[in-house]
């Protein structure tokens, strides 16, 4: 079976509801790809660089018979697609694409680590994977995304569910 792959998604920049909802219908688009389950759509305080408008977050999870090297030149043709252009860290962007998991890969290269290092300590991440599978377990830290999620404090970290996940996927 094709391996499980876990993408955070975020904007703050534009129409940043329509851009979530459009990186989803690109990535599941990609050749062989098939949809496992969508989180909702959250609107998010902005982490690092805070004098910014806030996020719209989401998750999607898909199987799909790809390395996870390819799976983030995907990622990267998709951003570029919907506008992405390099810019300050952690500041506004038109789109962010992040591998979260890919099934129990763990890897770090010079351009990607899976898990994705700060997914553990992020509610804009974690909130919408709980909507998608609580139960699934981070194969570094062992504990599930619904454990991480309740173990976060809600300050500087606010989410509010702005759309509901759909009634899809398992």
């Amino acid at each position: 079976m094709a391996p499980e792959v876990y993408f955070s998604i975020g904007s703050n920049s534009g129409n940043a509801k329509r851009m979530a909802q459009r990186a989803i219908e690109l990535i599941v688009a990609i050749s062989g790809a098939s949809l496992i389950g969508r989180g909702g759509l959250y609107e998010t305080e902005p982490q690092g660089k805070i004098d910014q408008p806030w996020f719209v977050n989401t998750a999607l999870a898909v199987r799909l018979e790809m390395e996870p090297e390819k799976v983030l030149e995907e990622t990267r043709r998709i951003e570029a697609e919907l506008g992405r252009t390099p810019g300050e860290r952690w500041g506004p962007r038109e789109i962010d694409i992040d591998i979260i998991f890919h099934d129990d890969t763990v890897m770090t290269t010079e351009e990607l680590t899976i898990p994705h290092p700060l997914a553990h300590m992020r509610r804009f991440v974690l909130a919408p994977l709980a909507d998608i599978n609580p139960g699934l377990v981070h194969p570094v830290l062992g504990k599930t995304v619904i454990q991480l999620l309740d173990a976060l404090p809600e300050e500087g970290q606010t989410t509010r569910l702005i759309e509901p996940a759909p009634e899809e996927g398992p």
